[in-house]
């Protein structure tokens, strides 16, 4: 099913489109004076992306941002140096997430959010990565179950409670939160930023949730005949936004000035304990993936626009860095597992690598996590204060055990 729908641009979204080209013309020229191999300070002509006091490099600059919600320690380990930067603590933390730069420690009271200091843009067919000092960046009012997403321009907050809110991005490069715009109306999943509109699921007149485009103001300004029942999870792919819905997912993408909306569904009945709740993936790839129970995993190939299961036993947690990588899949015997998406055979296995492994809950997203890069993953062992840098390309050879003077409970990798 496709259906295209045409939008509206307004003023701010107009404004950002000519800064950006602008921008990215500037970017030709400092491309042309950046050293190979070495880190530089920006040229007078800046690049998109760039903020004061920051520097250009010729790598990602990755990062992981680690917390420990009974203590409150919170560390960001510099993946490049080694180096591990003790920042201010945060207890009670409910979970964290990160939109590639910023990192959202999300408590009862309400967001903290940590900028991890390194970020990359992407202008298609070049990449800038940058890395500059961490620090605070303000509080959100949201606090445990908000769902944050961000682009270029704008960060959107939905609350637990349906009410959503945008936030400027260059306020939070600054430093500080800002004054949000609030959105009408309730929002039955996160509001995602995509192609200067802003993309949700909403109840309609009739009762029925469907998706919505809004312009940045909040105003609506497109209503695709798309249902999606009981939605759950999202990601941002460069085919487009993909839903998570009770019957599969919805795709949205930009096309020729309007929005395409094509149902991608799992092509028979799936209970409801057995669907894809929260997606998985390598930031920029087109490969999902999402515990589908406790003992099995959905693989959503986005190009193809087919879902895969794979059979693998308790499922703690789940990732792939797509493109011909194995699916890989922490399972309750403490050991990373490689599996061939397409066959659904094992591949590797490594040794037991985590101390103590909690229960395998498909709905958890608070336990060992698996962050993906372009060459390493990277797997949080709580229980004996250290993180497995894994080589998925090399049998899941463990290339470095980087160990911690804290329980790295929560985690996620910034730089991306």
């Amino acid at each position: 099913m496709s259906l295209l729908v045409r939008k509206n641009v307004t003023s701010w979204g107009t404004t950002l489109f000519v800064s950006l080209a602008l921008l990215a013309t500037s970017c030709a020229g400092q491309d042309d004076n950046a050293s190979a191999g070495k880190e530089s300070s920006p040229a007078s002509a800046t690049a998109h992306g760039y903020v004061e006091g920051a520097q250009e490099a010729a790598e990602q600059q990755s990062r992981l941002l680690l917390n420990d919600p009974e203590t409150g320690d919170t560390r960001v380990l510099d993946l490049i140096t080694g180096k591990v930067h003790d920042v201010s603590p945060t207890s009670g933390t409910s979970g964290l997430t990160t939109d590639g730069r910023f990192g959202y420690l999300h408590t009862e009271s309400g967001t903290r959010v940590l900028d991890g200091g390194a970020w990359m843009v992407d202008h298609g067919d070049h990449v800038h990565y940058y890395r500059a000092a961490i620090r605070d960046a303000g509080r959100l009012p949201a606090g445990a179950g908000a769902r944050i997403r961000s682009d270029a321009a704008v960060t959107a907050v939905t609350g637990e409670d349906g009410r959503a809110a945008v936030y400027r991005r260059a306020e939070l490069e600054k430093g500080e939160a800002g004054s949000p715009r609030r959105l009408p109306g309730e929002p039955a999943s996160a509001v995602v930023p995509y192609a200067e509109h802003l993309l949700t699921v909403m109840e309609d007149e009739d009762g029925s949730t469907k998706v919505v485009v809004l312009d940045r103001e909040g105003k609506r300004v497109a209503s695709p005949d798309a249902e999606c029942e009981a939605p759950r999870g999202d990601a941002v792919t460069r085919r487009g936004v993909v839903f998570g819905c009770a019957d599969g997912a919805l795709l949205i993408r930009e096309d020729d000035g309007g929005f395409a909306v094509e149902r991608i569904p799992y092509g028979a009945d799936v209970p409801a304990g057995e669907r894809a709740s929260h997606f998985s993936h390598r930031a920029g790839s087109d490969t999902l993936t999402a515990p589908a129970g406790d003992r099995a995993v959905w693989v959503l190939d986005v190009t193809e626009r087919t879902w895969t299961r794979v059979r693998t036993g308790p499922v703690v947690s789940v990732n792939t860095a797509g493109e011909g990588s194995p699916l890989l899949v922490l399972q309750d015997d403490g050991a990373l597992h490689g599996y061939d998406i397409t066959t659904g055979k094992q591949l590797s296995r490594t040794k037991r690598l985590l101390t103590d492994v909690p229960d395998a809950r498909a709905d958890d997203t608070t336990g060992p996590a698996i962050e993906v890069d372009r060459s390493r993953a990277y797997l949080n062992d709580p229980a004996g204060s250290r993180v497995h840098e894994i080589d998925y390309n090399d049998n899941l050879r463990v290339a470095r055990t980087l160990d911690l003077d804290m329980k790295p409970v929560l985690m996620v990798e910034t730089g991306r």
